[in-house]
């Protein structure tokens, strides 16, 4: 069974919602959009308050290369153009759009019908990256890395095959699974543009075997695609990372950064991301919902909601079952990689995967001890580092000698912090090493 080779845990799975419909989430009664919902330049707006839109209106333009458009979700007036918290507990400027009914753009295609590459020659590659560049399409695992700019390789890289990650490997989350179940054939069709945008002749799905429904399913509906394998995985977390999962499929091991996955011959991209660029490009459908896993083990109904982007974690949550008792802490996204919430005003992005409602007995940290010199974080990282050397070193603003340890490898995973008998906060302290050290980083190239 094929897997990545350094490192890895496996951390309880919890999928309480695994094998559930897709519930189609209620409209919000304003819906706020994040003008920072992607990496790279904020967007743009294009409209004012007092402006009428619509579902799949353009809210904001793309600020720069590596950015991404933002469309509205839904249809109402611009209320206003304001800061907004959101999921990593920072201001950021934001279009308000007070709901009025579901008006949609008229070229949007709301149909069910599945539309194939076999049936639209006139599609170059040129025009695929175009298009998914216009509907602001992200990576939707969480990077939200602009797609048309990792469609786009660099002069000198070229692509030889493409890997879609269907691995889903953070406890609790299930969004990709229930994905895969009802909509395989749409992802098949978005791998198939994936391809032909970046001039490769082979596809891989990555999928994990908690998930043998979605690999029987992908499996038997790729036989229609020659070019594409389905890939089962063993459970191994972080094989969701892109350079973890391009080591378990082809063999090949990404260099330290600058590198990345293209500079080994691979375009990867997340299963949720293959069936939006599917709906982009032949459905004229922007960026405007995505599925969301609700879940904690003291909601009343968990589930898997399609929900518009601006929809407040709120809403979500009463959708659910409301806001139990006994939560401690909510968790935007999974509790491995995901971040503690400020408020449950936070408006839902791109990059929105999941929604964990932690009870107190499972938000408590345990106190932390010495360090044992166990080494059980170095067998655990996926990069090959030093976690323990990295978090103490930041601890103590050693910032050169935590960039020469090569703190900018860290994927922030939380394998480290996971395997540790000692409960220290390993990852709150590289994290804090990462971004000390990438801001010191970009300083010193802006001098040069």
């Amino acid at each position: 069974m094929k897997t990545f080779r350094i490192g890895g845990v496996h951390p309880q799975e919890n999928k309480l919602t695994a094998g559930q419909p897709i519930r189609q989430a209620a409209l919000p009664k304003q819906a706020v959009f994040s003008l920072f919902q992607h990496i790279g330049a904020p967007a743009v707006p294009v409209v004012k308050r007092g402006d009428e839109v619509k579902v799949g209106t353009l809210l904001a333009e793309a600020g720069g290369f590596v950015s991404a458009p933002v469309h509205s979700s839904v249809s109402g007036k611009v209320s206003k153009i304001d800061a907004v918290i959101d999921a990593s507990g920072t201001r950021r400027q934001a279009i308000f759009v007070d709901v009025e009914g579901d008006e949609w753009e008229p070229e949007i295609d709301r149909t069910p019908d599945l539309v194939t590459l076999d049936r639209h020659p006139e599609l170059d590659a040129k025009t695929i990256v175009e298009k998914i560049k216009k509907a602001g399409i992200v990576g939707m695992g969480g990077a939200t890395f602009p797609c048309h700019v990792k469609l786009s390789p660099p002069p000198g890289s070229k692509a030889e095959c493409v890997i879609i990650n269907g691995v889903e490997c953070e406890p609790y989350l299930t969004a990709d699974h229930s994905l895969m179940l009802e909509h395989a054939e749409e992802i098949l069709v978005g791998v198939s543009l994936i391809m032909k945008a970046v001039g490769v002749s082979r596809g891989y799905i990555g999928i994990e075997t908690n998930k043998p429904d979605a690999i029987a399913l992908l499996t038997e509906k790729a036989q229609m695609y020659k070019d594409i394998e389905i890939v089962p995985l063993k459970m191994k977390y972080p094989q969701g990372g892109e350079k973890q999962l391009v080591d378990a499929i082809i063999g090949r091991q990404v260099p330290a950064p600058p590198a990345i996955p293209i500079s080994v011959g691979a375009v990867v991209q997340n299963v949720g991301t293959a069936f939006a660029i599917y709906q982009a490009v032949m459905k004229n459908k922007p960026l405007i919902e995505r599925v969301i896993t609700v879940t904690g083990k003291s909601l009343t109904k968990p589930g898997n909601l399609l929900a518009r982007l601006g929809t407040p974690f709120s809403q979500l949550i009463e959708e659910c079952g409301g806001l139990p008792e006994d939560t401690g802490k909510i968790i935007g996204g999974g509790p491995m990689m995901g971040k503690a919430l400020l408020s449950l005003d936070v408006p839902m992005t791109k990059g929105s995967s999941g929604l964990l409602l932690m009870n107190n007995k499972e938000a408590k940290r345990t106190a932390p001890q010495p360090c044992i010199r166990c080494a059980k974080c170095v067998s655990a990282c996926p990069m090959g580092l030093e976690p323990y050397l990295l978090a103490t070193l930041s601890s103590m603003a050693e910032w050169e000698k935590v960039e020469r340890l090569d703190v900018t490898s860290c994927i922030e995973c939380g394998s480290c912090h996971f395997t540790c008998p000692s409960h220290r906060p390993l990852l709150d302290n590289i994290r804090l090493g990462k971004t000390t050290v990438m801001g010191i980083i970009r300083s010193r190239a802006q001098k040069k």
